[in-house]
């Protein structure tokens, strides 16, 4: 049952954690968090979504904070290093905030970077993490599939663990998959599971090898849970730049998967100046705690977003709360 839209607004608070780096074009990240039964749990869409997807985002806030967490199997879950689109003379010193961490997943095809950009950095990579090391890219959609085939032979030689959403659509998913099936290179999607109408579609199209799994975006961790069944394919869990809330909720996710067989892009927490908690989920040993961080009032304060954008985020909330209401009643 859904808890009534009072009830959210009651505890809601706008919040604007500043970045350490830029990321997918942003230096600050927007969220609201809401405390309920369960805990404080996360709303956190991008700005750019329209309502119909953040309203998923707002589904999963429910289920976290008004829903009891699922059977858990396990207590830590090892993480992977996010590296930006930043010259690889910088990578350096941000693999410094991931301590023990032996997977790296390094952002590519950055609007108005060249694929040399993209081999320095993933070359930096590989040599700071030594051939054991992991390194897995993300190009979020950004190639075409000759682009993506181009690509990926320029970088398999560094030991690919696998490329993240070379393409957009699910045919070209399956079609970059065909053709660099020699390479021994798996093709992972990510915006076409938590973005598509049908989040099953590019398991069935056998356009992957594995799936990136996002609690927010696929409405929760329980919705979340019953996709990985039904796709039967590895899963690597994933956050979208969540504050340590939405990060919990992430790791609650991972620790009730019946396989984890991949570390998960859940130590996103070292790439805040601040987060809303005075113990962050930051990697440790390679590792993130399942736990339900506390939130503290006074960073509640210090990060609150200006009036302005504190109300267009109540309206998001409002707006997207009709939305889940007419779902629920369906």
């Amino acid at each position: 049952m859904l808890p009534e839209l009072a009830d959210l607004l009651k505890t809601a608070r706008v919040v604007a954690l500043p970045m350490t780096a830029k990321f997918r074009g942003i230096t600050v990240r927007e969220a609201v968090l809401f405390e309920g039964p369960e805990g404080w749990t996360e709303f956190s869409p991008f700005v750019e979504y329209d309502d119909a997807e953040a309203a998923h985002w707002l589904h999963a806030a429910i289920d976290f904070g008004w829903h009891a967490a699922p059977p858990l199997l396990r207590d830590r879950i090892p993480v992977n290093a996010t590296i930006p689109a930043v010259a690889a003379d910088s990578v350096a010193e941000i693999l410094t905030r991931y301590p023990g961490a032996r997977t790296a997943k390094v952002k590519v095809a950055e609007p108005g970077q060249t694929l040399a950009d993209d081999v320095a950095r993933v070359r930096a990579v590989r040599d700071l993490l030594g051939p054991e090391g992991r390194i897995r890219i993300d190009a979020n959609t950004l190639w075409n599939v000759d682009e993506a085939e181009h690509a990926i032979h320029a970088l398999a030689p560094f030991d690919l663990e696998y490329v993240e959403q070379p393409c957009a659509t699910v045919d070209e998913l399956a079609e970059i998959r065909r053709r660099t099936k020699y390479m021994d290179v798996p093709i992972a999607a990510d915006e076409s599971v938590r973005k598509a109408s049908d989040p099953l579609a590019v398991a069935r199209a056998g356009a992957a090898d594995l799936l990136i799994v996002k609690a927010q975006p696929l409405g929760g961790i329980h919705s979340a849970l019953r996709i990985v069944a039904e796709a039967g394919l590895p899963i690597v869990v994933s956050s979208a730049i969540d504050t340590s809330v939405g990060i919990a909720m992430g790791a609650h996710l991972a620790a009730a998967v019946p396989r984890l067989d991949f570390d998960c892009g859940l130590g996103t927490a070292a790439m805040f100046v601040e987060d809303v908690t005075d113990e962050p989920l930051l990697p440790v040993d390679g590792s993130i705690p399942v736990v339900r961080p506390s939130v503290s009032g006074a960073r509640l304060d210090a990060l609150a977003a200006d009036d302005d954008r504190r109300d267009w985020w109540l309206d998001r909330v409002r707006r997207c709360y009709r939305l889940v209401e007419r779902a629920a009643a369906l």
